[in-house]
């Protein structure tokens, strides 16, 4: 049964290290939360390691300026790891092609130009219309705040017409931006495989994002075992599921993407609410707080 806590540090003692979710966990997409931060920064004064493990369809260099620019401080975390990381190896492995139809906002660019050395030097990615391309690429929408995957129908029916498999470089379906829902490349994913697509997935719950912050774990710290790693998120199908998938504990923040279902108070969830509600979903986290604090 899943244990309602009021504070992570009653239960740090445990863990060596968290894979800590960014969007609903550490910020809204606009500001961090102070509780989140200070938390994580008395976790790591412990002596132990944060991992910030996000689905954002961009390098980690480019998620730590964006946590730079929304204020969050770098004294509460150590790495970060993200979808992004994961799926530019399968794109220049050539996973989906060279010649690539590509679904997504400017702002995702880096994604295909902010490479690791170790990446660097291949064959380059171009950009061409769906009844040209080998594959399709998604980091998002174009614009997330008025559109929907409903815009994206033509497109996605002609790359399954034509056979193409889409890379999705975020599997997360919404987040929600202040007090503001927007959908996410998950949402595009899930369309094109309810029409019979193939998507090829990197990010949480998926295996490569956590085979690929254990690396860079035991790189910097040595190699710590599952039961002294503890998952922190608010996505019951990424941040909880991909924890359980790993058999690493998982923290459930219940006021995040799925808060309306535990009660009024989103700090505080509802016990009965939650445990007929993770039942009904089938998922079984070890913890469960509203916030991270």
């Amino acid at each position: 049964m899943t244990r309602i806590i009021s504070a992570l540090s009653e239960i740090s003692r445990n863990y060596r290290a968290v894979f800590c979710d960014l969007w609903g966990c550490l910020h809204n997409g606009k500001t961090p939360f102070p509780a989140a931060v200070a938390a994580l920064q008395a976790f790591r004064a412990e002596g132990s390691t944060v991992v910030l493990m996000t689905n954002a369809p961009r390098s980690f260099g480019s998620v730590a300026a964006q946590l730079e620019r929304m204020g969050a401080p770098r004294d509460c975390y150590d790495l970060i790891v993200s979808s992004g990381d994961a799926a530019q190896q399968a794109l220049v492995a050539g996973a989906v092609g060279r010649r690539v139809a590509f679904i997504g906002a400017e702002k995702d660019m880096p994604f295909f130009t902010d490479l690791p050395p170790e990446l660097q030097g291949q064959p380059p990615i171009s950009f061409v219309p769906t009844a040209e391309a080998e594959g399709v690429v998604c980091t998002g929408l174009a614009d997330d705040e008025t559109e929907t995957p409903e815009d994206y129908r033509a497109t996605l029916l002609l790359a399954k017409t034509r056979g193409l498999t889409l890379l999705c470089a975020n599997p997360d379906i919404i987040v929600d931006m202040g007090d503001k829902r927007l959908y996410c490349a998950g949402a595009i994913a899930k369309a094109y495989e309810d029409m019979g697509g193939q998507a090829l997935y990197f990010g949480k719950p998926h295996p490569p994002i956590y085979d690929l912050a254990r690396r860079k774990l035991a790189e910097t710290v040595g190699a710590i075992p599952n039961d002294e790693i503890l998952c922190i998120g608010d996505g019951p199908w990424t941040d909880v599921l991909g924890g359980q998938n790993e058999g690493i504990d998982t923290l459930f923040i219940t006021g995040g993407i799925v808060a309306h279902e535990f009660g009024p108070d989103s700090g505080n969830p509802d016990a009965a609410l939650l445990e007929a509600w993770l039942a009904r979903e089938q998922l079984g986290p070890t913890y469960a707080m509203g916030h991270l604090r």
